[in-house]
């Protein structure tokens, strides 16, 4: 009885709402399928490749790698131990606490990141369909869109 109010009371998303929805569905499908597939390309999983990006930012403990790509930390300790062995990153003890370890990209890392980033073509295409007017209103959206989003990622 209750349970009929609650659904009533839920707002349904309208129609431009419904396609806004499903085009960035499709664009995050594009995207990820190119990712992965830039990531192959260089003996890279698509998982070791995400790694590398957050390392960026510059070094950081195993935990906030796991909790930034929402996975356990034991599945970070086998992507980290596999970047390592290829000499793509390096464990250290954090200077404050010495029981967090630290992960910091090479210079070899590094590189295989940022060429892994140049050779995405997915977003330059699409967007360079987009005056820079446009582009400067789809990145203010989008940002609007992130800060009202709640979670890991926003």
């Amino acid at each position: 009885m209750d349970t009929e109010l609650i659904q009533d009371a839920t707002p349904q998303p309208d129609e431009i709402t419904r396609e806004v929805v499903d085009l960035m569905a499709n664009l995050v499908a594009l995207f990820h399928r190119e990712y992965e597939e830039a990531a192959a390309a260089r003996s890279l999983t698509g998982a070791q490749a995400k790694v590398l990006a957050l390392l960026r930012r510059g070094p950081m403990p195993m935990r906030q790698i796991a909790q930034t790509l929402s996975c356990e930390p034991s599945n970070i300790t086998g992507i980290v131990d596999r970047l390592e062995s290829r000499g793509f990153v390096t464990r250290e003890a954090d200077r404050h606490d010495r029981r967090v370890k630290l992960v910091a990209a090479t210079g070899t890392g590094s590189a295989a990141s940022e060429e892994l980033r140049e050779s995405l073509n997915f977003a330059r295409e699409p967007l360079a369909a987009l005056g820079p007017d446009e582009r400067t209103a789809l990145r203010d959206l989008l940002r609007r869109m992130l800060a009202g989003a709640s979670g890991p990622g926003a």
